[in-house]
């Protein structure tokens, strides 16, 4: 990749996709932006519903193997063809590792909570995600998180409680693994902001793949239940769906910014819903949707903050400049 081009971290809204640096020139087109982004949330849905519909006939720690396998066949041809000795060198292997196993983690657990959990529960509390990725930005990252954000945060948890109802009728111990997934997602997100620059794409998609599979390939044996074909096919599909929705979410923020994208991220709640619905024939109740829209209302304000942070730390001529 150019050394030249602006590296920025980008964010996947899905939990446990592998996170990719976009890298190319912007090229201002805002609606097809935002059409790339609404089609990546469909298929980090149907990669969800799918990850559920085989985790009913296996173990999720095999499902997860399944996934990181067909991660490897679509990253392998890339590593390829920039020579696997140039791409799997890096600058930061230790945090390459580290953000590999927080992306792993997620995965895991997430996978873990959709295979009782309704997709849309599940889905609404991870996206709990950016309040765990502000907290952990202050001992990793030195920012600086004011009173406003701080709010926005208290206001996210309150969300959280909603929907997760604890102490209620309606709690179940498993909506505690998307908060887990969540945590472990933001770990690896304000990661990759710490080593942004560090190395490509491909090195860091690489670094995934390969902690992924090595590790699951260490853990599948005490899980291990002999899989169909169909059922062989259909994890690979997960992992090959999920990392083609990430490089659509990629290829998006090289045509928006991410204040015009991030809104379109949490339809993904929608097709969530809908695909539980006509394929699991789960209905979420009103306390989940309405827990829903207390987290992302506070997740679109963490959002404005950074862009404003983003912006006030602008030299002014660039200021000027994006204000023109």
């Amino acid at each position: 990749m150019p050394p030249s081009l602006a590296v920025q971290p980008v964010p996947a809204p899905h939990p446990g996709a592998q996170v990719a640096l976009a890298v190319a020139p912007r090229r201002d087109d805002p609606l097809r932006g935002v059409g790339l982004l609404l089609s990546a949330m469909i298929l980090f849905s149907c990669s969800d519903a799918t990850g559920k519909y085989l985790s009913a006939s296996l173990p999720p720690i095999e499902v997860v193997w399944l996934r990181y396998l067909g991660f490897c066949l679509l990253v392998l041809p890339a590593i390829i063809a920039g020579k696997p000795a140039k791409m799997l060198r890096s600058r930061r292997p230790g945090l390459q590792v580290l953000r590999g196993l927080g992306i792993l983690g997620s995965a895991i657990l997430f996978t873990m909570a959709v295979q009782t959990l309704p997709m849309a529960d599940a889905t609404a509390t991870s996206f709990v995600s950016p309040i765990f990725i502000t907290a952990l930005s202050i001992p990793f990252l030195g920012e600086v998180v004011g009173l406003r954000r701080w709010a926005a945060v208290g206001v996210g948890l309150i969300g959280v409680l909603i929907v997760v109802r604890p102490g209620s009728a309606g709690f179940h111990p498993m909506m505690l693994l998307p908060i887990l997934s969540a945590i472990s997602w933001a770990g690896g997100i304000v990661l990759t902001r710490k080593m942004s620059g560090a190395d490509g794409s491909v090195t860091t998609m690489a670094y995934s793949a390969a902690t992924g599979v090595v590790v699951m390939t260490m853990i599948v044996p005490f899980y291990w239940q002999s899989p169909s074909w169909h059922q062989i096919l259909l994890g690979l599909v997960i992992g090959i769906v999920s990392t083609t929705a990430q490089w659509i979410v990629v290829i998006a923020y090289r045509y928006a910014d991410a204040s015009v994208l991030a809104p379109f991220s949490y339809s993904q709640l929608v097709w969530s819903a809908l695909l539980g619905f006509l394929v699991f024939g789960a209905v979420p109740d009103m306390l989940t949707f309405l827990g829903a829209a207390v987290i992302i209302g506070s997740g679109l304000y963490t959002a404005h903050r950074e862009r404003v942070r983003a912006q006030e730390a602008r030299p002014p001529d660039r200021q000027a400049a994006s204000a023109v």
